[in-house]
């Protein structure tokens, strides 16, 4: 058996959109290099002239696929036609239908657990339907082998039912009340390691969660749940997920059970025998989910700190954290003499922007305590508030001139909190390809750079004192790397200069873009009159 990682790329409802699908897969091969497969959940086809028209030119060979695609059965009655075999079969060249429910297993080891269609209480259900002995009869031929650990992959086209429990709630309201009971039934037995739904028109990731009861059971993989909106969508929600994956069965068994920071509870575990409540999960209840998210982080960190038993720290960590004093001249403390004033855009209560020196562009700016920080997580809530509210203004300054901004911060041979904010042109990249630009290149490096929920504070990942990378995106997407050992300075301004993004290579190292003291007064000028009518602090 293979013990190589597979590339996979997951999508949500394609409703007949195929050129469209097939093209960003294209695009994203040649940017990327060469995916296994492509799976897909929810509603493959649709129902207009135009997506049959153009089905035909896929099931003649006319058009192909560019790569091995695995999609689900009907969910309504319109689209049952195309779907012959209920037990599967090629539909199209590179195109299969895996049939109503049942487990693929890839020459490489791969499972991936699959129900198509959409609930139904009457048994037998209709042909685009699922029902509770479907779902019976799966996780009895797959949970009741005593060596079962759980699949890669768990495709099914609803969302499991209250899958935000003791994680973050979907954006959208109407989105908790939709899904199945069944599913979640299904996903607590079968424990996919990526589990992927659409059909609600909705991006949403939640947070992974355990699938063992702390301290009760051996530790065990977690799971993320994924539901992907649908192709072509207007709002421009995420719709593809790429992913690296290596199968469980070829995976050391230490590396399977390793628990990410952010991991949660398990969802489906709330009443009855699921619950099976210890003094641990007792403490954590629904009213406060934001202590639950991080996993053991004190042991983590070979901190001697005592626990209060709720995730917090003992009544002595509870007194004003004082925060470092600078041992020398800071250049970025307001008060100091070296602090460059006429590169100053605007001052708040706690926090200061100014143009940065050697910038990128001549609208970067740093947004930085006006005392003396080190990273964001030593900062007053007041402090990281107004952080919040420059990081707001300047969004909607960057949007007016029609721009996207990307920020980072390099907690790292740093004495003082410098939160980089770098405007790009809208037609220079997309958000999903600034992203992609530092996943690839942190991989170049062998930089682990780990997605983080968007909703998540960075204080509550690592503690004061610990070196980190952190970048966030316009879209409110979040990524970190908890620096070990050695870092590269610039790595942030090289993503950001490199020819995937800005294209502007040389510009990677300030020190090589210096401007004159009168250039940096005008660039500064220029930008302060632009951000004026964003400037909260300019406001009685």
């Amino acid at each position: 058996m293979s013990d190589k990682a597979l590339r996979v790329l997951a999508c949500g409802d394609v409703y007949g959109k195929f050129d469209v699908v097939f093209n960003r897969v294209r695009a994203i091969q040649k940017k990327s290099g060469q995916f296994d497969l492509l799976i897909c959940v929810g509603s493959f086809f649709g129902t207009s002239p135009e997506s049959q028209a153009q089905w035909e030119e896929y099931k003649s060979g006319a058009k192909k696929a560019p790569i091995q695609t695995y999609v689900l059965g009907a969910n309504n009655q319109e689209t049952v036609k195309y779907f012959q075999d209920v037990d599967g079969c090629e539909m199209a060249p590179n195109i299969t239908y895996l049939g109503r429910k049942g487990l693929l297993t890839g020459t490489s080891g791969l499972q991936i657990a699959y129900v198509s269609g959409i609930e139904s209480s009457s048994d037998p259900a209709p042909a685009y339907c699922f029902s509770a002995k479907d779902i019976l009869s799966l996780k009895t031929t797959l949970a009741s082998n005593s060596k079962f650990k759980g699949v890669d992959i768990l495709m099914t086209s609803l969302w499991p039912k209250e899958v935000w429990n003791y994680g973050n709630a979907p954006t959208n309201e109407s989105s908790k009340k939709c899904g199945s009971a069944l599913i979640a039934n299904l996903a607590l037995s079968l424990k996919p390691r990526y589990h992927f739904s659409a059909l609600e028109g909705e991006n949403y990731e939640r947070l992974p969660y355990r699938n063992h009861l702390v301290l009760q059971e051996n530790a065990q993989h977690v799971s993320r749940f994924i539901a992907l909106a649908s192709v072509g969508n207007p709002d421009k929600k995420k719709y593809i997920y790429a992913f690296t994956i290596l199968p469980m069965s070829a995976m050391d068994p230490a590396e399977l059970v390793k628990q990410p920071l952010d991991v949660s509870e398990n969802p489906y575990r709330k009443s009855g025998k699921d619950t099976r409540k210890s003094k641990s999960t007792d403490a954590i209840g629904e009213e406060e989910p934001a202590q639950q998210f991080f996993f053991d982080l004190n042991k983590q960190h070979g901190k001697k700190r005592q626990s209060d038993g709720r995730g917090g720290a003992n009544s002595k960590d509870k007194q004003p954290r004082k925060h470092p004093q600078p041992t020398g001249p800071c250049w970025f403390c307001l008060a100091s003499p070296e602090v460059e004033k006429h590169l100053v855009v605007s001052i708040g209560t706690h926090c200061y922007v100014a143009l940065a020196k050697g910038g990128l562009t001549s609208d970067h700016v740093l947004i930085l305590p006006i005392g003396h920080y080190q990273s964001m997580v030593d900062m007053s809530s007041e402090a990281m508030e107004e952080v919040h509210q420059y990081k707001t203004a300047l969004k909607k300054c960057y949007k007016a001139k029609g721009k996207r901004y990307v920020m980072f911060e390099r907690n790292y041979r740093s004495q003082h909190l410098q939160l980089q904010v770098v405007p790009l042109p809208l037609q220079c990249c997309s958000t999903e390809d600034i992203k992609e630009a530092f996943i690839v290149q942190a991989q170049e490096q062998n930089i682990e750079l780990l997605e983080i929920p968007e909703h998540s504070d960075i204080k509550q990942i690592v503690q004061p004192g610990t070196p980190y990378f952190y970048v966030e995106l316009d879209s409110g997407e979040k990524l970190f790397h908890r620096i070990k050992k050695h870092f590269p300075l610039q790595f942030g301004r090289e993503v950001l200069a490199s020819e995937a993004i800005l294209n502007i290579p040389t510009r990677a190292d300030w020190r090589e873009c210096k401007s004159t003291r009168e250039e940096e007064e005008s660039f500064a000028k220029s930008f302060r009159k632009e951000f004026e009518p964003f400037d909260f602090s300019l406001q009685d």
